[in-house]
């Protein structure tokens, strides 16, 4: 069965030490798996004490699990084959790169595809620049793989590429490796832009921001 963290708790899990001004509590717990892993994971958790959310379950099952572990006032969200909020960020093929949790470049991209950042999400991406290089593999933040996601969806791109600068203009604000930080910011930016793009986002250009280019999801 292939279960693998995500949020908050995966990037302090990925990190080898942030400094104090990047530590944040971590209230609730994320994962991803497989489409056919979905049966399981639901399974496991049951098993383990967890909660089924009965109703969002049987609306949602196919892209979406919640359960709440009732004891610790917490809740559980499994994503289904992607990650699906504001952006779709594709998982199926992907979970196998680390054995706990996503691969850094959709860590990073579950983090930037909120069109309003909140701090905690501005945080966690900047203990990611902080921790991790950009690179063209999975070794680090795989410059390679967010590139190509965002050269071939133009509102995927339009939102990262924004909030980017957003995390880049608020990582000023804290007490860490200015220096390191801005320069991984910035090669990613340079790669996205240097990515060709496809028919598909050439088209969708045109249109621009006329037209809405992301979801809202639902609270719950």
């Amino acid at each position: 069965m292939t279960l693998r963290l995500l949020g908050g708790v995966a990037v302090r899990l990925r990190s080898s030490g942030l400094p104090p001004a990047l530590a944040r509590e971590c209230k609730d717990l994320d994962f991803a798996t497989t489409k056919k892993g979905a049966g399981d994971a639901q399974k496991l958790l049951r098993d383990l004490g967890y909660v089924p959310h009965v109703g969002f379950n049987a609306m949602n099952a196919r892209e979406r699990l919640l359960f709440f572990d009732e004891t610790n006032d917490r809740q559980v969200d499994v994503f289904v084959g992607s990650f699906r909020m504001c952006h779709e960020i594709p998982l199926d093929g992907r979970l196998g790169v680390y054995p706990d949790t996503v691969p850094l470049a959709e860590l990073l991209l579950t983090k930037l595809q909120i069109i309003e950042l909140n701090e905690k999400d501005v945080r966690d991406a900047v203990a990611l620049f902080h921790d991790h290089e950009v690179t063209p593999d999975d070794e680090g933040i795989n410059g390679s793989r967010v590139a190509a996601l965002c050269s071939a969806d133009w509102g995927l791109w339009r939102t990262i590429t924004t909030n980017l600068d957003t995390v880049a203009s608020h990582a000023q604000g804290y007490d860490v490796e200015q220096d390191r930080i801005s320069s991984r910011l910035a090669r990613l930016q340079e790669q996205i832009a240097q990515e060709e793009k496809s028919r598909a986002w050439r088209l969708r250009a045109k249109i621009g921001d006329r037209k809405r280019w992301y979801d809202l999801p639902e609270e719950v």
